[in-house]
C-alpha cells in the first residue's frame, strides 16, 4: 500500500530523478552497464527507452554502493566487538544511518521509473526486486548497528567470553565474504554467485549452532546477561548473512526469472 501510495503521489512530479547524492569512500568494483539493463545484451535504444535504462543502471550502481556500506558495518562492528571498541562502534551506528538514507533515495528512484515508465516484463521484474533489495541491505546494516550498540552498551567490558572469540571471528569473516559478493555481484557481475553463497551461509549455520550449544554446555555456566549477550550476538550475524542470500536470490530471479522457495517473492 505505501508503495502503491507513493507511486500516486511521485506520478505527478516533474523534477527529474536525483542521481547519486554520495559516493562511497572507499572504490568498489568496476560497474557493469550491462546487468541491470538485461544480462543478455541489450540494442542500442534511443530515446526514451535508453534513457530508461541508463537510470536503471544507476539504480543498481546505488544498491551496490548499498551494499558495500553493509559490508563496512559488519566488519567495523565486528572489529569493535572483538577489540572493545566504543569509538568503532559509533562509526558503525553513522554508517547504518547513512544506508537507511540510501534506501529512501532508491525506493524514491524505482518508485519514479514505476509511474513515469510504466515497465513491463523483464524491465518490471528489476524495478520490483531493486525495492525489495533495498529493504533487505537496510536490514543488513540494522543487524550490524545492533553489534555494535551492544558493544556500547557493555563498554568497557568485553561482550564475549575469550573461548568463544575464535568462533565469532570465523562467523563474521563469513558474513563479510557473503555481503561482499553481494555487493560484486551487483555491481560487475559475470554470473550470479547464489551456490557459493549458500555454500558460506551453511558453514556460518553450522558454526551459529556451535556458539549456542557451547554456551549451552558450558560448566560452570556463563552469567545469564553474558548467555543472552551471545545468543543475541550470534543470531545478529547469522540473519546479517540470511540476507545476503535473500539479495542473492533476488539477482538471481532478475537474472532468470525463477524463484525460490525461501524467498520472499
Amino acid at each position: 500500500m505505501a508503495i502503491c501510495a507513493a507511486v500516486r503521489f511521485l506520478s505527478h512530479r516533474t523534477a527529474p530523478v536525483a542521481g547519486n547524492h554520495l559516493r562511497l569512500r572507499t572504490a568498489g568494483p568496476a560497474r557493469s552497464r550491462r546487468w541491470w539493463t538485461g544480462c543478455r545484451g541489450v540494442s542500442r535504444l534511443g530515446g526514451v527507452r535508453e534513457l530508461f535504462h541508463g537510470q536503471l543502471e544507476r539504480l543498481g550502481d546505488e544498491l551496490a554502493d548499498m551494499a558495500g556500506l553493509a559490508c563496512t558495518a559488519m566488519e567495523q562492528a565486528t572489529r569493535a566487538l572483538l577489540d572493545t571498541d566504543s569509538a568503532l562502534a559509533e562509526q558503525v551506528v553513522s554508517i547504518r544511518v547513512e544506508i537507511d538514507q540510501r534506501g529512501r533515495r532508491c525506493e524514491e528512484h524505482a518508485c519514479v521509473l514505476l509511474a513515469r515508465q510504466a515497465p513491463v516484463a523483464r524491465d518490471l521484474r528489476v524495478v520490483v526486486t531493486a525495492i525489495r533489495m533495498s529493504e533487505m541491505i537496510g536490514r543488513m546494516g540494522q543487524l550490524a548497528a545492533h553489534i555494535a550498540e551492544l558493544v556500547r552498551l557493555r563498554h568497557p567490558n568485553p561482550v564475549l567470553p575469550i573461548e568463544l572469540v575464535g568462533l565469532f571471528e570465523r562467523m563474521a569473516e563469513l558474513a563479510v565474504h557473503e555481503s561482499r559478493l553481494v555487493e560484486h555481484t551487483i555491481a560487475a557481475p559475470a554470473g550470479v554467485h547464489l551456490p557459493e553463497i549458500e555454500r558460506l551461509d551453511d558453514e556460518l549455520d553450522q558454526i551459529h549452532g556451535e556458539v549456542l550449544g557451547q554456551v549451552g554446555r558450558t560448566d560452570p555456566p556463563y552469567p545469564v546477561q553474558c548467555g543472552i549477550d551471545v545468543a543475541l550476538l550470534a543470531r545478529y550475524v547469522e540473519r546479517f548473512a540470511d540476507q545476503a542470500v535473500s539479495v542473492t536470490r533476488q539477482l538471481d530471479y532478475v537474472a532468470t526469472g525463477h524463484t525460490h522457495r525461501d524467498s520472499p517473492l
